[in-house]
C-alpha cells in the first residue's frame, strides 16, 4: 500500500512545508537530511518553517516571496497571521520568457462538444433567452415577467422548501412548541424539474436584476453597458428583452454601441422597451412578454451540432480557497488550461488582487512588452485604488482563507496563479471588455467570486471552472460554473454544491495529469448537455456587476 505523504514542499527554494494532515506536537520531520521534531502541532493545510528564522526572515513558497516574520520562528513552527505579514516582490519589465511545455494532448485532439453555433464564429454551450434592465428602476419589472413566464414555460429550476414550511405550519396549529419545532425532521424539500418545458432547444429565460445604471459614475454606468453588451453577445444567448426607465445614465444608446464594438454585425433578436416612452407600466409589459415569447420561438429553432474543442473559452475561478488549493485543483486547472491553449482553445485568469506577487512571472509570460506593461501598470492602479480607499491588496485573504492556511495574499495568489498554467499570455483585457482570445487571457476584475466570474461570463467565458476548498455555492446565468473541491472533506460534505473531487490529487490516488483529463472530459460533457453541473440544478444564477467608483 502506498504510503500519504504528511507534508511537502512545493518548491524547491521554498522554506517551509505544508501540512497534508494535522501534524501532533513532537512529529518527526524529515527534510533534506534533516531530522527534527515540531515544537507544537500543526493542522492540515497550514505550513511550517523549514530553518530557525530571525525576525525579517523572508518566507518562500511556490519559489517566490509570500512573506516575512515579525518575530523569531522556531524550525518547525507553524505560520500563523501573528508571526508573519504579507510581503511581495517589486515588479519591472523583464525579458519575455515564452517558451512553456505543452502536454500532450493527442487523446483529445478529435473529441467534438454539441454546441450551439452562432452567426459571428461563437459557438454556445447553452442557449438562453435574456431579460435585462438597464437602471435598477426596472428590476420589479423584470420580476414580473420572471413570475409570469418562469413556470408556465417549464423553466423554473430551482430546490422550493414550501413542503417544509406546511410541515411547520401543522406542527404549530397542533400547538407544538419552540423546541419540538427546532428538533423535528423535515421532509426532504422538492427540486423543481423540466418535465413542462415548452421550449426543448432552449435552455431557459434568465432574468438579471442589479443595483446600477443611475446615481453613480458615468464610468460605472458605462461599464455596465459594456458588461450587460457581453452577455448579449455571449454565444450561450439566443436573443435579449431590455427594459429601460429613459432618463438613467445608462442610455439605450451607450447598451447599442456597446454591443456593436463586441460584434459589428450582431444579428440576434433584441427587444428594447423604455418604460417613459410607452407610458403604462400594464402596455410596457404586455409588450415585453409578447416580444420576448416571439423571441424564444426564434431562439427554439437552433439546435446543437458539432464544434471542435477550440471554441471553448473557459474562465478560471476560485472561491473559499483553502491551503491545499493551490497543490491539487489549482495546478489541475493549470494543466487543463495548457491543454485548452495546446488545441487552440482560450482560458481567462482574472481576480487581478489575487495574482500579487507573482506579477514579474506573469508579465515576464505577457507575448510582447507592451501586453506586459499594461498587465503592470492594472496591478499598479487598482492597488493603489485600494490603498488610497483605506485597503490593499494584502487585506484579500477572507477569515475562512485565514483559518484553512492562506494567511497572507502572496501566499493565497501564488497558489491561485496555478489556475493559468504556464502558456504564454496572449492578451491583458481591463473589465468590462472581452478576453476571448485564443490562448491564455488575464482579465481585470476583483477578487470576489462572482463580480469575477460575473465579468468572466460578459468577456466570453462559455464555461467556467471554479475551485474551492471550504465550499462556495456560486454559479452564473448563462454559463455553466463547474465545481471542483480541493480536497476529499468538502467534496463529501457538499455533495449538492460540487462535481468534482480534486482531493484525490492531495491523497496521491491521481496525478495532476490524470485528474486534469477527468476534468477535461467533464467539460465535454457539460458543453454538450449531457451533464448538467450542481450549480446550473441548483439555479445558482449570480449575476453582480463591479462598482469602481463613487455613489453620486
Amino acid at each position: 500500500m502506498k504510503e500519504i505523504k504528511k507534508y511537502l514542499q512545493i518548491h524547491p527554494a521554498d522554506n517551509v512545508l505544508v501540512a497534508l494532515q494535522d501534524l501532533p506536537s513532537g512529529e518527526e520531520i524529515k527534510f533534506q537530511g534533516d531530522t527534527f521534531l515540531l515544537p507544537g502541532p500543526v493542522a492540515a493545510k497550514h505550513k511550517f518553517a523549514t530553518a530557525h528564522l530571525a525576525p525579517e526572515s523572508a518566507i518562500y513558497m511556490y519559489g517566490v516571496l509570500v512573506g516575512k516574520t515579525n518575530q523569531v520562528l522556531e524550525k518547525g513552527a507553524a505560520l500563523t497571521t501573528e508571526n508573519i505579514y504579507h510581503a511581495a516582490n517589486n515588479f519591472e519589465l523583464g525579458k519575455r520568457k515564452l517558451d512553456w511545455h505543452k502536454p500532450d494532448v493527442s487523446a483529445f485532439e478529435n473529441k467534438i462538444f454539441m454546441g450551439y453555433h452562432r452567426s459571428n464564429g461563437s459557438v454556445g454551450t447553452a442557449n438562453y433567452w435574456l431579460v435585462i434592465p438597464l437602471v435598477f428602476c426596472e428590476n420589479r419589472n423584470v420580476l414580473v415577467m420572471k413570475e409570469a413566464f418562469e413556470q408556465k414555460l417549464g423553466f423554473k429550476k430551482a430546490r422550493s422548501y414550501e413542503p417544509e414550511v406546511e410541515q411547520l405550519i401543522a406542527l404549530y396549529k397542533t400547538g407544538a412548541s419552540v423546541e419540538k419545532i427546532i428538533s423535528t425532521d423535515l421532509r426532504t424539500s422538492t427540486l423543481y424539474g423540466e418535465e413542462n418545458r415548452l421550449f426543448s432547444n432552449v435552455d431557459g429565460i434568465k432574468f438579471l436584476n442589479h443595483e446600477m445604471g443611475c446615481g453613480g459614475t458615468r464610468m460605472d454606468s458605462d461599464a455596465l453597458c459594456g458588461l450587460l453588451a457581453g452577455y448579449i453577445t455571449h454565444p450561450n444567448v439566443a436573443g435579449a428583452t431590455i427594459l429601460s426607465l429613459g432618463c438613467q445614465h445608462a442610455q439605450a444608446s451607450i447598451l447599442k454601441d456597446e454591443i456593436a464594438k463586441r460584434d459589428p454585425n450582431f444579428d440576434k433578436p433584441l427587444y428594447i422597451f423604455e418604460q417613459q416612452k410607452i407610458g403604462s407600466e400594464n402596455v410596457l409589459l404586455q409588450e415585453a412578454l409578447k416580444h420576448t415569447f416571439a423571441g424564444l420561438i426564434q431562439a427554439n429553432q437552433q439546435e446543437r451540432q458539432p464544434a471542435t474543442l477550440d471554441k471553448l473559452c473557459v474562465g478560471l475561478e476560485c472561491g473559499g480557497s483553502d491551503g491545499f488549493s493551490g497543490i491539487s485543483a489549482n495546478p489541475a486547472l493549470g494543466y487543463v488550461s495548457d491543454m485548452l491553449v495546446g488545441m487552440g482553445g482560450s482560458v481567462i485568469l482574472s481576480e487581478f488582487p489575487e495574482l500579487c506577487g507573482v506579477e514579474q512571472e506573469l508579465s515576464d509570460r505577457c507575448v510582447d512588452e507592451e501586453t506586459a506593461l499594461r498587465f503592470m501598470a492594472l496591478m499598479k492602479t487598482y492597488n493603489a485604488k485600494a490603498e488610497q480607499d483605506g485597503s490593499g491588496f494584502y487585506a484579500n485573504p477572507s477569515p475562512g482563507n485565514i483559518r484553512d492556511g492562506l494567511i497572507t495574499d502572496a501566499i493565497k495568489s501564488a497558489g491561485a496563479a496555478k489556475k493559468g498554467g504556464t502558456s504564454p499570455v496572449k492578451a491583458v483585457v481591463d473589465y468590462p471588455g472581452l478576453a476571448n482570445r485564443p490562448g491564455l487571457n488575464l482579465l481585470c476584475t476583483p477578487g470576489n467570486d462572482v463580480e469575477s466570474t460575473t465579468a468572466e461570463v460578459a468577456a466570453g467565458a462559455n464555461i467556467v471552472l471554479f475551485t474551492t476548498g471550504l465550499g462556495t455555492p456560486t454559479g452564473n446565468p448563462i454559463t455553466p460554473v463547474i465545481k471542483l473541491s480541493t480536497n476529499t472533506k468538502t467534496f463529501e460534505k457538499m455533495p449538492d454544491i460540487i462535481d468534482i473531487n480534486c482531493g484525490t490529487i492531495i491523497e496521491g490516488a491521481e496525478t495532476i495529469s490524470q485528474n486534469a483529463e477527468r476534468i477535461l472530459d467533464y467539460i465535454i460533457e457539460v458543453a454538450s448537455g449531457n451533464i448538467v453541473p450542481k450549480a446550473v440544478t441548483l439555479g445558482q444564477d449570480d449575476f453582480i456587476p463591479w462598482r469602481r467608483g463613487v455613489s453620486l
